[in-house]
Order: structure tokens, then C-alpha cells, then sequence
């Protein structure tokens, strides 16, 4: 099966621009997107509870494991009434938009109880993907994701991949795919626990604990 139809094309310029509105829209049903990052693609969409509940019934997640929100500027982490600890502003400062995932506290009465993963806070990536950075600023607020794959399957790294395992969702509209080509294989994002008193990485990943440190000396793990 070939992207064709069944996907838009999000890769150039004039491509990103004209997939914006079909786009928002599918957010708008409270329906999923997946969409290149640049790590793997993801499946995503509003952070609202009914958008969530979709993507949580789409991808058969369990029930506490949590998803991660991706945002394109500093601002929506005040939207998200989230907190920054000194040592989270200094990662961020250094790292930030790429492969970087903080988990922050805060949120409470902004963002659904759903999202929020086993240490307490909310798992978040300024994405420096060019295009979903465009999406996200169109979108206004930060976007749900987590990688297109079913259980047991490798994270997707094409469109293809995807309109091959969830061809049937993608035939009843809840899913619709934005295709970014074919993406090089990376490291995922590591992912830094921030809500305690010093930062503590809980996924080893693209960008290593010893870079981390330069900026937030008190790390702990993935020595």
C-alpha cells in the first residue's frame, strides 16, 4: 500500500501550508493525526479529554501510561500552567527545541489527569521537526503524542509503515496521516525527571547524561 490519497503530503513548503487546515480540522473532531517528529512518527492530537479518550482507544494504550505533549514555543508551557525548576529552565535553555522530553510538574488545572505519568509531572519536548513546529504554533496549544506503532511493532518510520497497520482506522476517519517521507533512523529522546530536587534521567537517549550535565550538574543516573 502506497501513501496516494490516503495521506497528505508534509514535506515542502507549499505541502505543509496546504495540510494545515485538514490538519486542525481532524483536531477539531477530536479525531488523531500521526505526523513526523524528528525521532519517529507520532499519533497525536488535542490535549482536551475527548481527544485524548480517541487516541487511548485507537491505540488500545493501558490504562496510566501516559503520553507525551510536544509544544513549539515557551509560551505554551505557561498555557499549560506547567513549572520549570532552575535546573529544567538551564535543560531547556541548551536543548531546547530537540530530542530533549522533560517531565514537569504542574498542570493541574489545566491539563487532563490522563497525560500525567507515574512520577506526578507531564511529559514534555519542544519538537525542532520544522513542520510540526508549523502545525503546532497553527494549532495554538501543545499536541498529544506517541509513537504510531502497535504493540510489539517497531515505532514507524514511514508512512507506508502506518497505512499498513491501521489502514481500517484510517478508512473510518479517525485517523488521517500527514506523510514527512521516510525518516533516518535516531535515537529517541531522552526524557529527564524534573519534578523532584535535582533532574534524574528516566530514558537514556539521543542526547547523552554527560552533555546533560554540563547544565544541570546534580544528574542523576545513566552515569
Amino acid at each position: 500500500m502506497t501513501a496516494g490519497p490516503l495521506a497528505i503530503p508534509f514535506w515542502s513548503e507549499a505541502e505543509v501550508s496546504a495540510a494545515i487546515r485538514p490538519a486542525l480540522e481532524q483536531m477539531e473532531l477530536r479525531r488523531v493525526l500521526a505526523y513526523p517528529t524528528e525521532t519517529v512518527y507520532g499519533f497525536g492530537g488535542g490535549i482536551d479529554r475527548d481527544s485524548v479518550d480517541t487516541l487511548v482507544r485507537m491505540k488500545g494504550r493501558p490504562k496510566g501510561k501516559p503520553f507525551l505533549l510536544l509544544i513549539a514555543g515557551s509560551e505554551m508551557l505557561a498555557k499549560l500552567d506547567l513549572r520549570l525548576p532552575s535546573f529544567a529552565t538551564n535543560l531547556a535553555a541548551r536543548h531546547w527545541p530537540g530530542p530533549l522530553t522533560l517531565v514537569l510538574p504542574g498542570g493541574e488545572k489545566r491539563v487532563p489527569e490522563a497525560l500525567r505519568g507515574p512520577e506526578g509531572g507531564i511529559a514534555v519536548r519542544w519538537t525542532s521537526h520544522p513542520a510540526l513546529q508549523r502545525l503546532i504554533r497553527a494549532h495554538a496549544e501543545a499536541v498529544t503524542s506517541t509513537s504510531a506503532n502497535r504493540p510489539g511493532v517497531p515505532p514507524a518510520m514511514s508512512t507506508r509503515e502506518i497505512l499498513e497497520q491501521w489502514s481500517h482506522v484510517i478508512a473510518k476517519g479517525t485517523l488521517r496521516v500527514l506523510d514527512g517521507g521516510t525518516l533516518k533512523p535516531s535515537a529517541p529522546s531522552t526524557v529527564v525527571d524534573c519534578t523532584g530536587r535535582a533532574p534524574r534521567v528516566i530514558r537514556p537517549g539521543s542526547i547523552p547524561a554527560a552533555v546533560l550535565r554540563e547544565t544541570a550538574p546534580r544528574l542523576i543516573g545513566d552515569a
